[in-house]
């Protein structure tokens, strides 16, 4: 795995990409796919599918859509998170096609089931999912099926410290979606100081990117909507940031 990455971001909900907005309002963009298809082709080190809405209505995972996916012929890993619950779940979604998963409400509800996810795939194919707001009493949680802000659960911090999880997937659930707004103190957080981040929410500007990465526990940057609107918009931000740190930008096939 490369030590620093871009990460592109596709949120799906009822089956189609949409643009999220704080995951509050929502645009389309279209069939999941061909959006998959574009970043893999612009040269993001890694694809990540979020299922917003298969946890909430208790679907499961999206097993067709991996599927679809993994059969377009992507070069770039990809990751899967919506609905995953059980180890048997986690289990199938590789199986599908995809190369690791995103786990979300189960990391906190059921911590024990993330570790036998852990147990079968490996940490390295495990990432959780920590959306996070401030409140009047500081940083917290943010529950989405609830939509409801919470604590640090203290079962979480086994997860953290036996390194059951490889990577955090940091939200900045208030910003999601507003440009160049994404909170760097949320990094900072005490509960995840150690853990290998991932930074999301409201992150499209090349200096908000590099002082992001230049942060030592990060280790990628995932970028959503802002990656949508411009073919040339991934090549731009790679030749923007340091030279070594990223796999540099990919060019060939973009007009075929």
């Amino acid at each position: 795995m490369l030590k620093k990455r871009i990460v592109g971001v596709i949120t799906v909900k009822k089956g189609w990409a949409v643009q999220s907005i704080g995951y509050q309002r929502y645009l389309p963009l279209g069939r999941p796919e061909t959006i998959a298809e574009n970043l893999d082709r612009w040269g993001v080190d890694e694809i990540l599918i979020q299922s917003i809405d298969r946890s909430t209505a208790n679907q499961g995972p999206d097993y067709d859509l991996i599927y679809r996916l993994a059969s377009r012929g992507l070069n770039t890993p990809l990751v899967y998170g919506g609905g995953i619950k059980t180890r048997e779940h986690a289990t199938a979604v590789i199986s599908k096609g995809a190369d690791r998963i995103l786990v979300d409400a189960s990391f906190y509800d059921h911590p024990e089931e993330i570790r036998r996810m852990a147990s079968v795939l490996g940490a390295q194919a495990v990432i959780a999912s920590v959306p996070l707001l401030f409140t009047n009493s500081g940083i917290a949680l943010w529950d989405y099926r609830t939509q409801r802000s919470r604590g640090w659960p203290s079962a979480c911090a086994g997860l953290l410290t036996d390194s059951i999880v490889s990577e955090i997937l940091v939200i900045d659930k208030s910003h999601e979606g507003t440009p160049a707004s994404f909170d760097i103190s949320f990094l900072e957080t005490p509960f995840l100081r150690g853990s290998s981040l991932i930074a999301f929410g409201g992150i499209n500007k090349p200096c908000q990117i590099k002082d992001i990465l230049d942060m030592p526990d990060v280790t990628a940057v995932a970028i959503g909507n802002f990656l949508n609107y411009r073919e040339h918009a991934v090549q731009e931000l790679k030749h923007s940031l340091p030279k070594g740190s990223i796999r540099e930008p990919y060019y060939e096939l973009l007009h075929s």
